[in-house]
C-alpha cells in the first residue's frame, strides 16, 4: 500500500488497479481495511482505528483515494464531494486520437445495473443524467495519446463511457470498446490529482499520485508535471 499524504484528519493512498476501495461481493480485502491496519501498526494503537470512505474509484482504475481519519473530516469531506467542491484531475491513455486537441464533452448517461455499464447519449432521454467533462491532449507516443481530464460531474463510469462515445476508449477497457486487455487486468485511467480546501485546517491541499510503473505510462508521461 502506497501512502502519499497524511495529516491528523486525512490520509491519501495511491491505489493500484487490483485494489478495491470498499468491501464487495468478491470478499477481497478492501483498501479501507489495509489503511486501518497500516495506521494501527504505525501508531501502535491497541483498539479500533477510524477510517472513513469519502469517495470511490472503479476497481480497474489506479490513483488517488482520500480517506478520513476522523468523523469530523469524514462528514465535511462527504459534503465537499457531494457539492463538487474538490477539483479532481485524471489521466487517461487512449489508442485513437481524439476529434479535437481540447474539448468539453456533454452527454446524458444512463446506467445498466445488470451489465454494470453506463451508456452516453448525445441528447437527454428518460432516466438519463447530464455528464460533463473537459479533456486536453497533453502527450502522445508512437501508438497512444495521453488525455488530462477535468471531471465536472460524477456519474457512474463517466470518463469511460464518454471517451468511448467519441471513439476513444481507454486502453485496456474491454467493457467500453478497447480491442485488448492490459496485462495487469486494469485500465489505463489514473486519478492523478486532487485539490481542495482542508475540511479542518482550511489550508489549500494539492495531492498528486505518481503514475503506474509500467513502460507505457513512464514513456508517455515523461516531461509532464
Amino acid at each position: 500500500m502506497n501512502v502519499i499524504y497524511e495529516d491528523n484528519h486525512i490520509i491519501a493512498v495511491n491505489k493500484t488497479c487490483s485494489e478495491i476501495v470498499q468491501g464487495d461481493k468478491t470478499g477481497d480485502i478492501p483498501l479501507s481495511d489495509l489503511v486501518k491496519d497500516w495506521l494501527k501498526k504505525k501508531y501502535q494503537k491497541p483498539g479500533n482505528v477510524f477510517v472513513g470512505v469519502t469517495h470511490r474509484l472503479d476497481r480497474p482504475v489506479s490513483g488517488l483515494v482520500v480517506f478520513a481519519k476522523t468523523s469530523k473530516a469524514l462528514s465535511r469531506l462527504n459534503d465537499m464531494f457531494r457539492l463538487r467542491k474538490l477539483k479532481k484531475t485524471y489521466w487517461a491513455i487512449v489508442k485513437h486520437q481524439p476529434p479535437r486537441e481540447e474539448d468539453e464533452l456533454i452527454h446524458w448517461i444512463d446506467r445498466n445495473e445488470r451489465q454494470n455499464k453506463s451508456y452516453a447519449h448525445d441528447s437527454e432521454r428518460p432516466g438519463t443524467k447530464k455528464a460533463i467533462l473537459h479533456y486536453r491532449l497533453i502527450a502522445r507516443s508512437d501508438n497512444y495519446y495521453l488525455l488530462e481530464i477535468d471531471l465536472k460531474t460524477g456519474r457512474h463510469h463517466q470518463i469511460r463511457s464518454q471517451l468511448s462515445k467519441i471513439g476513444c476508449p481507454i486502453k485496456g477497457d474491454l467493457k467500453y470498446g478497447a480491442d485488448r486487455s492490459n496485462p495487469d487486468g486494469g485500465i489505463s485511467l489514473h486519478a492523478r490529482r486532487i485539490e481542495f480546501i482542508h475540511p479542518v485546517s482550511k489550508e489549500e491541499i494539492k495531492i498528486t499520485a505518481p503514475v503506474p510503473g509500467d513502460n507505457l505510462w513512464k514513456e508517455i508521461t515523461a516531461g509532464q508535471e
